[in-house]
């Protein structure tokens, strides 16, 4: 009896679907069907009851599934202490990013990592949408946003200002915002999730709030478009520095009123669960830990976020 073959079972279990587990492990829901057959053969009963709508779990498959997962659980575990021990760096990552720090930024990190390590493989899953690991066929995600999840496990990797950002040309042709009121005669450019477009605004200076409701002729559910939109001149955009760190950095858009500060980020990255970091995962981590500080560093030796930064934890 093949490991893969128990993995497809554990999957269909879990999905109560071939179709489904069969996507889920990017695999033809054939093949996904025969091993299901071979497992069922090997232990000479039915795991799992079907009819045209729907598929359950039989006794049988109550009894075993559950033991099944535990067993695999241990070798995998095994087979990864092994791998820790021997520092054996291979596998296939299958990473989810963000768009425009996807496409921008980490996609040359992910190519420097892969060419320093070539027993390492890649899939990228490159989209604004959150990710489901239990849904999608994906191991692990590089995010913004503080880890909220306690059935997560996550590698903080840095703080990120946000920033608020415009080209000369823009401010030029419609006037240099020095205060949040200022704003409302101003087109913010917008990022929409989930059919929520996200116009409100808040900004913080001196331990004082602010928020602003923009207008706006554009919004997107794709951030990398609102950058592409601000670098164009089209209008004003909060964005995180590290999306928009090249074009900060080679000037073409220029951070506005610095001293009212858009809600900053964090970015993590993330994984299912502890027992599914690998000594390739760490490296990685390592990899976007150096190479964030060092964006982070230029943006302060430019002068466009604050040195305070690099000392926060």
């Amino acid at each position: 009896m093949l490991l893969k073959d128990l993995q497809v079972i554990l999957k269909v279990a879990e999905f109560r679907s071939i179709t489904a587990a069969a996507t889920n492990l990017d695999m033809h829901m054939a093949t996904a069907s025969a091993a299901v057959k071979r497992v069922e053969k090997a232990l000479g009963v039915e795991l799992f009851i079907r009819t045209t709508r729907q598929l359950r779990l039989s006794g049988a498959g109550e009894r075993y599934i559950p033991q099944c997962e535990q067993a695999l659980i241990m070798l995998d575990q095994a087979q990864q202490n092994m791998k820790d021990d021997l520092d054996i760096i291979d596998g296939e990552m299958r990473i989810a990013v963000s768009s425009d720090l996807g496409r921008n930024v980490v996609t040359q990190w992910l190519d420097e990592f892969i060419d320093s390590y070539p027993d390492v493989s890649l899939k990228s899953h490159i989209s604004d949408s959150n990710i489901d690991f239990y849904r999608d066929s994906v191991d692990l995600a590089l995010r913004y946003g503080s880890l909220n999840d306690a059935n997560l496990y996550g590698f903080k990797i840095c703080n990120v200002p946000r920033l608020l950002c415009a080209t000369s040309e823009y401010l030029d042709n419609n006037g240099t915002p020095t205060h949040p009121r200022d704003l409302q005669s101003h087109n913010g450019l917008l990022y929409q999730l989930y059919d929520v477009i996200h116009d409100e605004w808040a900004f913080s200076c001196a331990s004082k709030e602010y928020k602003i409701k923009m207008a706006s002729n554009r919004a997107s559910n794709d951030g990398d478009q609102v950058r592409r939109w601000c670098v164009g001149g089209k209008g004003l955009a909060v964005k995180s520095c590290l999306d928009m760190s090249a074009d900060l950095l080679s000037g073409k858009v220029v951070s506005v009123m610095p001293e009212f500060k858009p809600t900053p980020t964090e970015l993590w990255l993330v994984c299912p669960s502890r027992q599914s970091i690998t000594p390739a995962i760490r490296l990685l981590r390592d990899k976007f830990r150096d190479k964030s500080l060092d964006i982070l560093k230029q943006l302060v030796q430019k002068g466009i976020i604050d040195p305070g930064i690099l000392n926060e934890k």
